[in-house]
């Protein structure tokens, strides 16, 4: 047990600085609306690694840790005047417009941490832990359900009700439009393809930076102000 306590101060650590985060924030923000969900799986990531719910705690435990402080990286730049990736600029830009509903914010962040966030915390992770990635395929798959049920727990705190989805045509369109599973599956992909170019530094970077991108064009496009 005692080694396992080692590795969960870091989740603690992430965790403190989300409920900062929420506690700062005022509720209606874009990024409060995608932090308070992400700090819900977080917690359960937690709970499921104490009740050794991972293959191989370790590994779970540093995939989660990289993963997060990327998210955390990209709020705490654009805090201190500083460019956060592309992938977080549309949800950082439109976080307090009136016209962008709190499931939007929320799959915004879901697609810029998945769509880019993921592929590149596996690599962390893989580089951290001295492996493969598909020596973390287990703990990513995991992760990956947990993810899941994140999405789902959006759905049922900040989506609309029903007669609102009949009337709001162009918000149905956005909600079939983006897909967490298809995004974790071109994350595993991109992961995968990242690692295997990490001889390559060029050409790592500049895929690195075209994932970027069309993850942020994505956002943007989900970030679409409606009509009320």
């Amino acid at each position: 047990m005692a080694q396992l306590e080692q590795f969960t101060t870091p989740v603690d650590a992430v965790i403190s600085r989300m409920r900062a985060l929420d506690a700062a924030l005022p509720a209606r923000d874009g990024v409060a609306v995608f932090n308070r969900v992400y700090l819900a799986v977080t917690e359960e990531v937690d709970r499921c690694v104490d009740a050794g719910g991972f293959p191989d705690a370790r590994a779970a435990i540093t995939l989660d840790v990289r993963f997060a402080e990327r998210y955390l990286a990209a709020v705490d730049a654009d805090a201190r005047g500083r460019r956060p990736p592309a992938c977080w600029r549309p949800l950082l830009l439109f976080r307090r417009h009136p016209g962008v509903r709190p499931l939007q914010f929320a799959l915004a962040g879901i697609n810029a941490h998945i769509g880019h966030d993921l592929a590149l915390a596996v690599v962390d992770a893989c580089r951290s832990l001295g492996c493969a990635p598909v020596e973390l395929e287990d703990e990513y798959d995991r992760v990956g359900d947990l993810l899941v049920a994140l999405e789902e727990r959006i759905r049922e705190e900040v989506m609309p009700g029903p007669d609102l989805l009949q009337i709001a045509d162009p918000l149905t369109h956005l909600l079939g439009s983006w897909s967490l599973e298809r995004a974790r599956d071109a994350a595993w992909s991109a992961a995968r393809a990242l690692w295997a170019l990490r001889g390559l530094p060029d050409v790592a970077g500049e895929f690195t930076e075209r994932l970027d991108a069309a993850v942020g064009f994505a956002g943007r496009m989900l970030l679409t102000p409606l009509p009320d």
